[in-house]
This record gives structure tokens, sequence and C-alpha cells, in this order.
């Protein structure tokens, strides 16, 4: 069974950074995709960074250019570097992986999630 577990979370000013960490285990084989969500109170879960076996990234327009995503393979480490942080990047921000071929943006296709890490930006 998966396991993920998220840490780095916290309160910071505007225009601050943060580095969220996510450390996987309980698998043989890599998970084919790793990724990071968030979820404001009252919205849904939004899809933020994905990156893939291969290296490939993806990120969501709001955060583009600001957040970076990098894994650790021989450390079964996922981290997420938040720059130039803004209020509304205020959330709960939540690990996911699958194991299955390709990333993708929608939630549903992560059988795995974190419990999650609360990042807060105050103005």
């Amino acid at each position: 069974q998966v396991q993920l577990v998220e840490s780095g979370g916290g309160s910071v000013q505007a225009g601050g950074s943060l580095r969220l960490t996510c450390a996987a285990s309980g698998y043989t084989n890599s998970p084919a995709c790793m990724g990071w969500f968030r979820q404001a109170p009252g919205q849904e879960r939004e899809w933020v960074a994905t990156r893939d076996n291969y290296g490939g990234t993806a990120y969501a327009d709001s955060v583009k250019g600001r957040f970076t995503i990098s894994r650790d393979n021989a450390k079964n480490t996922l981290y997420l570097q938040m720059n130039s942080l803004k209020p509304e990047d205020t959330a709960m921000y939540y690990c996911a992986a699958r194991l299955a071929t390709f990333c993708y943006t929608g939630r549903t296709y992560y059988p795995y999630w974190g419990q999650g890490t609360q990042v807060t930006v105050s103005s």
C-alpha cells in the first residue's frame, strides 16, 4: 500500500517562500506520476503541479513561474518549492501519486493521497 506523508507547511507573509516535502513508501516500482494538489476552505481540490518518472513537469497557470516541483527517486521524496507566495495560495496542500502511466490534472486519477499540510500566506 502506497503511503504519502507531507511536511513543510507553515505561515508566511506574502512574497515569502516555503518548501513542501512528500515522503513516499510502500511500493515496489516508483509511481509513474506524483503531484501536488491544494484545497482552500469551501473550494474544490485543485491541481497544482505534477512530475512524471521521466522528469516531465506541468504546472497550473496560477503557480507557473513561482512554484517548482522536483522528485528524488533515490529518496522516494517529492518536493514543491514555492516562491513569491500570495495570499491566494493559502490552502491545504496534498501530495498524490498514481502507479499507472501518464500524469493527469484531474484528482480522480490519483488513488493515493497524503494527509495534507497547511500553507497560510498573510498579506
